[in-house]
C-alpha cells in the first residue's frame, strides 16, 4: 500500500513538474507543424526570447491561417492591412473598445453581434445612409441618444427597432 501511494505521489510530482516547465517555457520550435513554423520562421531567431503566451498567440494564428480557405486569406491580408495603416491613437481606441466589449455579460456581446450582423446585411447605399445620418449627429446629441438606448426596457427597444425598420420600408 505505501508502495503504490509512493509511486503515485513520485509521477504525481513528476507531471506537475512537467506542467509547470513546460508552462513557464511555453511552446518550443520544434512542437510546431512544419507548415506552422514555415509560416512563423521570421520569429525562428528569437522565438525563444518571446513570452510564451505570445508564442502561443503566434501559434494559433498560424494554425487557424492553415485552415482558412483562399478567399479568407486574402480578406484577413486586406483586414492587417488596414490595421498597419491605423494609427498607435487608433489601434488604441479599438483595443480599449474591444476590451469593454469583452467585459460585457455574454448575452449583450451577443446582441451586439446580431445587430452588427442585421447591419452587414444591409444594401450598402442604407449602411452608408445610416452612417452619415450618425455622423453628421452633434457630439452631443450621439451621446445623448446612446444613454437614453442604454435606460430602455428590451420592449421599448424592440419598439424603436420596428419603428425604425418601417421607416426604413422593411416591414
Amino acid at each position: 500500500m505505501k508502495s503504490r501511494l509512493l509511486r503515485i505521489s513520485v509521477v504525481t510530482v513528476g507531471l506537475l513538474f512537467a506542467v509547470v516547465v513546460h508552462g513557464e517555457d511555453g511552446l518550443r520550435w520544434n512542437e510546431m507543424k512544419p507548415g506552422e513554423q514555415q509560416l512563423l520562421k521570421p520569429f525562428e531567431n528569437k522565438w525563444d526570447s518571446l513570452p510564451p503566451e505570445r508564442r502561443e498567440a503566434l501559434q494559433r494564428g498560424a494554425a487557424r491561417w492553415q485552415h482558412m480557405s483562399p478567399a479568407e486569406r486574402q480578406d484577413a491580408k486586406e483586414r492587417f492591412k488596414r490595421w498597419r495603416n491605423l494609427t498607435p491613437e487608433q489601434r488604441d481606441a479599438i483595443k480599449q473598445r474591444f476590451r469593454e466589449f469583452r467585459r460585457l455579460p455574454l448575452a449583450e456581446q451577443e446582441k451586439i453581434r446580431e445587430r452588427f450582423r442585421w447591419f452587414q446585411g444591409l444594401p450598402l447605399e442604407q449602411r452608408e445612409a445610416l452612417r452619415n445620418k450618425w455622423r453628421s449627429l452633434p457630439p452631443e446629441e450621439r451621446k445623448d441618444i446612446r444613454q437614453r438606448w442604454r435606460n430602455m426596457t428590451p420592449e421599448e427597444r424592440r419598439s424603436v427597432r420596428r419603428k425604425l425598420r418601417s421607416e426604413q420600408g422593411q416591414e
